[in-house]
């Protein structure tokens, strides 16, 4: 993982949920722009940033893909991706991928809660409910429309405060009307996941104490940070369904799994050790605690302090007790890398990507990263190599398209590093400057070589929608 911008993408989330999306246009066109306002400030907008980290992935895929066989869906269908962001919320968008806010994860106290929620997201895929919110945010604005324009014929009759009010209204009016079209679905979603629960033999006790604990949290109120519960509106007549059958189960009193502990307590630990600052690292894992989550977050906090010599150390000892840990020798390659020690680095990246059996797409990158830098001979063709598996392996890896963009000018193959930043630039949805790249590569590419086709198909279908967008 690195908090350094190099595997941290920016996406475009309208409230923290893809598919409660307001209809600008609509609203302009209706010539409401008060609504507008009001409606928004409900579902507020915001840049969020997804981090990519091989060890963390690796234990969300353990937690998810048994749910998903439950569930009859296709694993290789649906990604699990993590968003930076301090508040408890999960959701489904762009097809079938799960989102997951790093506040959640580190908010969950035991392994049940977390799998809990993936289950219940998984519910909504197979209900298809992702569709079917669009619509319900449409029909559910139509009260907020009422509100306001009653509010701005009260403003003309003379009476600004009684206008004011009903203007202020709209969002609450809008909100209630969403939540009872949506109970519905959310009401299915908790009985799919108690019967993907169920067929895994999990404990559905940690979904129910999910909702317990955040039952009364006012979910149009000012607490952000519990903008799940917004578009997962909580009824008791839900709770207590959920609740009938986690007992009919038999599994509700089933003890936690002790690995999926561990995992749950390593991914929250290293979280913490990225995200939080040192001095929060050090009350929740202090030196007297030496288990082996605390010992980790320390290691990642002491590099991210700048603190080299002590964040060696540190992974070092961890590294000797288990040696065959890939991600204590990722760790070690990224403290070394990051500052500069390139020879050093390489060494480490090399055993972590040996030790997770050799077809890891962002230990691929890391490795390559290092050995384009050292640049002693043959490195160069050794990270092209990597860095072409690591993209036919995740062709939407925008970032290793732009290391292999790097590694190809170095080799003075300048149309198939266009090629390569075009495709970085089409994953990232940046159609114009996919569009830029890929007509320079198509010139110079040989027309019917595979490279060639691609740099055609990007021009095309960039095209397109560049031409779609200044039509609008």
């Amino acid at each position: 993982m690195s908090r350094s911008g190099l595997r941290i993408m920016i996406r475009w989330f309208p409230g923290g949920r893809l598919e409660n999306i307001v209809s600008l246009r609509f609203f302009a066109r209706a010539g409401l722009s008060l609504l507008v306002s009001a409606v928004i400030c409900c579902l507020p907008a915001r840049a969020q940033s997804t981090i990519r980290d091989a060890e963390i992935e690796q234990i969300l895929r353990d937690f998810t893909d048994p749910i998903l066989d439950a569930a009859q869906l296709r694993k290789e269908d649906v990604d699990v991706i993590l968003i930076d962001d301090p508040s408890l919320n999960a959701f489904v968008a762009r097809g079938q991928n799960i989102h997951l806010f790093t506040g959640l994860i580190l908010a969950s106290e035991t392994p049940s809660q977390l799998i809990g929620v993936i289950a219940h997201e998984t519910g909504h895929i197979e209900g298809g409910h992702n569709v079917r919110r669009m619509q319900d945010m449409k029909i559910a604005s139509r009260p907020a429309y009422i509100s306001i324009g009653l509010g701005l014929l009260a403003i003309a009759a003379g009476a600004g405060d009684a206008g004011a009010a009903l203007i202020a209204s709209a969002p609450q009016f809008s909100y209630l009307n969403f939540a009872s079209h949506t109970r519905g679905q959310e009401a299915s979603a908790d009985q799919a996941a108690l019967r993907y629960l169920v067929a895994t033999g999990r404990t559905p006790a940690g979904l129910l104490e999910f909702f317990e604990n955040f039952r009364d949290v006012q979910l149009y109120g000012e607490n952000e940070r519990y903008r799940y519960f917004y578009t997962h509106p909580l009824a008791s007549d839900r709770i207590e369904a959920l609740r009938r059958g986690a007992q009919a189960s038999g599994l509700l009193d089933m003890p936690e799994d002790p690995d999926d502990v561990y995992k749950l307590e390593i991914m929250k630990a290293k979280l913490f050790g990225f995200i939080k600052a040192p001095m929060y690292v050090q009350r929740e894992y202090p030196a007297s605690d030496q288990s082996v989550p605390a010992r980790y977050a320390r290691a990642i906090s002491a590099f991210r302090n700048d603190s080299l010599v002590q964040a060696l150390e540190l992974t070092d000892e961890l590294i000797a007790d288990d040696p065959d840990n890939p991600w204590y020798q990722e760790l070690k390659g990224q403290i070394l890398f990051e500052n500069g020690k390139i020879e050093d680095s390489i060494e480490p990246y090399r055993k972590s990507l040996e030790l997770a059996g050799g077809r890891q797409p962002l230990l691929m990158v890391a490795l390559a990263r290092s050995l384009a830098a050292r640049g002693n001979e043959g490195d160069l063709k050794e990270a092209e190599d990597l860095l072409t598996f690591a993209t036919s392996l995740e062709p939407t890896n925008a970032f290793a398209w732009h290391e292999l963009s790097l590694v190809l000018e170095k080799m003075d193959r300048r149309p198939e590093a266009q090629l390569a930043v075009a495709e970085q630039a089409f994953f990232y949805g940046d159609c114009r400057r996919a569009l830029s790249f890929s007509t320079r590569a198509v010139q110079e590419l040989e027309y019917n070589s595979p490279k060639g086709i691609r740099a055609t198909d990007i021009t095309k279908i960039c095209s397109t929608q560049v031409e779609r967008e200044e039509r609008r």
